[in-house]
């Protein structure tokens, strides 16, 4: 079955999913089914969103792209529907707004009679029609690329009308935006996908930076805050799913992980400020491994049956089920890979590894991997000190791999 788009819902736990013979509604309520409370056979169906557990829910089809119907699916009734002058790419709504976007244009609805508000026209080139509108009605922040060619983003007052603020975010263009659910911050990542920002609204200051890795042309498909706003998810194109903790300040029991990075963000002082800053990123907090790559899916964090969840729906039209460990973070368990076509007969468990997570950890660099507990060991083996080797790199005498050499060689 093909499967068009995918729309996860943590408050209240909810899926959406389009396909090409209809689509479908579920809750989310246990790990062990999925509760199909609606089903519509409306063909080519690409865009769905539902207003959180409300009967409301819009709805796109490729035979008429340009047009939203707006249904009552309890009732069976449309409630209306709206025409616009190109496709439509994206829908997104909260209790108050209804926001509607094209490639070079976004209208603005009021949700309770769909009167359109307000056209934001001429906007910069946006062909995937990424936008994000917080799920908190009391501010409807909508954001939205501010530039084509820079990873600008336009923060925008859906209530009151105007514009909020800009935020220089990325050097490349944006590939994914969310806000949290109180909609007072906003997590950005760029088509380059090796870095994450997380910025406080409506100020627009940094307030985070996590790296996903060092791998070139990752294409991040989608971040989710969980609803206490303490993680950030990340999925992309590749095998991995990343959860990065939002914290601040010293850590209670120091890991041999956290003096490692103590010991990086020391030397980053002595670094070009390009290489410290990649030095000062914070790395991920837990892991996912998928069992495909390639595929596009979407991520989200969710409290089902009162523990912490990663849910990663897939276009092939599966739903993975994670335990997320928020004390000790690490690799997620997987407690359900279910099939909405197979009614989630199987089940697939992933074994845990007894090896320490430090040793897991790697640090990628041009040549190859090295472990870091062997570059910290051949650090501290007295052979060269972090400034020496900060130096002769950022002096361009050595390269990292050149130093790695003459470290483990013992010159």
């Amino acid at each position: 079955m093909c499967y068009y788009c995918c729309c996860c819902c943590c408050v209240p736990r909810s899926l959406a999913v389009g396909t090409k013979t209809g689509y479908k509604l579920f809750s989310v309520t246990s790990v062990d089914k999925l509760d199909c409370i609606y089903e519509s056979e409306t063909p080519d169906v690409y865009i769905v969103e539902r207003l959180f557990s409300s009967s409301l829910v819009v709805v796109v089809s490729l035979s008429i792209p340009r047009r939203m119907n707006v249904y009552h699916f309890k009732k069976g009734t449309e409630i209306c529907n709206y025409s616009y002058s190109n496709n439509i790419l994206s829908v997104r709504l909260n209790r108050q707004r209804l926001v509607v976007c094209l490639e070079e244009s976004v209208y603005i609805h009021n949700i309770k009679d769909m009167k359109l508000l307000k056209t934001l026209l001429n906007t910069p080139s946006n062909p995937s029609g990424l936008c994000a509108l917080s799920i908190n009605h009391s501010n409807s922040y909508l954001a939205y690329p501010g530039s084509s060619t820079i990873g600008e983003i336009i923060v925008y007052d859906a209530n009151n009308l105007s514009t909020v603020t800009m935020i220089p975010a990325h050097d490349s263009p944006l590939a994914a935006l969310t806000f949290n659910s109180s909609g007072t911050k906003l997590a950005s990542a760029s088509e380059r996908g090796t870095v994450i920002r997380v910025f406080s609204i409506p100020e627009g200051q940094r307030m985070f930076e996590f790296r996903r890795g060092m791998k070139r042309y990752v294409n991040i498909s989608s971040l989710s805050f969980s609803p206490d706003a303490q993680f950030l998810c990340a999925s992309s194109n590749t095998e991995t799913v990343h959860i990065f903790k939002l914290e601040h300040g010293e850590e209670e029991c120091p890991t041999w992980g956290s003096y490692v990075g103590k010991m990086f963000s020391a030397a980053s002082s002595y670094l070009p400020a390009q290489v410290s800053g990649v030095m000062s990123q914070e790395r991920a907090f837990a892991t996912v491994r998928l069992l495909v790559a390639g595929q596009r899916n979407v991520c989200t964090l969710a409290t089902i049956q009162k523990l912490p969840r990663l849910l990663v729906a897939s276009s092939d039209g599966q739903l993975f089920i994670y335990n997320v460990d928020p004390q000790d973070g690490g690799e997620c368990v997987l407690v359900r890979g279910q099939s909405r076509s197979e009614a989630f007969t199987a089940a697939l468990l992933i074994k845990q590894t007894a090896e320490s997570d430090i040793l897991k950890t790697v640090f990628m660099m041009s040549s190859g991997t090295y472990s870091i507990p062997d570059l910290v060991f051949m650090m501290s083996s007295g052979t060269y000190s972090i400034p020496d080797l900060v130096f002769m790199m950022s002096s361009g005498t050595y390269s990292i791999p050149d130093l790695v050499f003459m470290m483990s060689s013992g010159t």
